[in-house]
């Protein structure tokens, strides 16, 4: 068998231009990420100044290396606790009611409501000449 080699991968714009990504993503691998982790477009981590700290390599190789915690043999409700401390019991002195009064309460007589009468109108047919149409109703009202 024979090994072909990868196409490259063109991409049409919207505007018909072609791009290619692995190009640019090889040239702007340096260029440090956006966000709040400190990193470059690759992954290595930076430091002041864009100073690479920590390479990814190395990044990698530190997370695979922590062990991930060990399952334990005991269930967590088995296990053996510490037995809390238990202090000894004070006696209270046991006090005799006082007889209160309570407190007055404040009544506060309603104050009648105030009513205002408006003035009966009559009814009055309209005529054709003070009914409004078309743009005069739509725009009575609005000043």
């Amino acid at each position: 068998m024979v090994a072909r080699a990868k196409p490259k991968r063109m991409y049409r714009t919207m505007q018909g231009r072609m791009v290619d990504i692995e190009k640019l993503r090889s040239a702007n691998e340096s260029v440090q990420a956006v966000g709040n982790m400190n990193v470059n477009a690759r992954g290595d981590v930076l430091g002041v100044g864009g100073q690479v700290v920590t390479s990814k390599a190395q990044v990698i190789k530190q997370y695979y290396e922590q062990p991930k915690g060990m399952v334990s043999d005991t269930p967590t409700k088995n296990k053996p606790t510490q037995a809390p401390k238990i202090e000894p019991v004070k006696t209270v002195q046991k006090m005799t009611p006082v007889a209160s009064k309570p407190a007055p309460t404040k009544t506060v007589a309603p104050q009648p409501k105030k009513v205002e009468t408006k003035p009966v109108e009559t009814f009055k047919p309209k005529t054709e000449s003070t009914v409004k149409k078309g743009i005069d109703a739509a725009l009575d009202g609005l000043e």
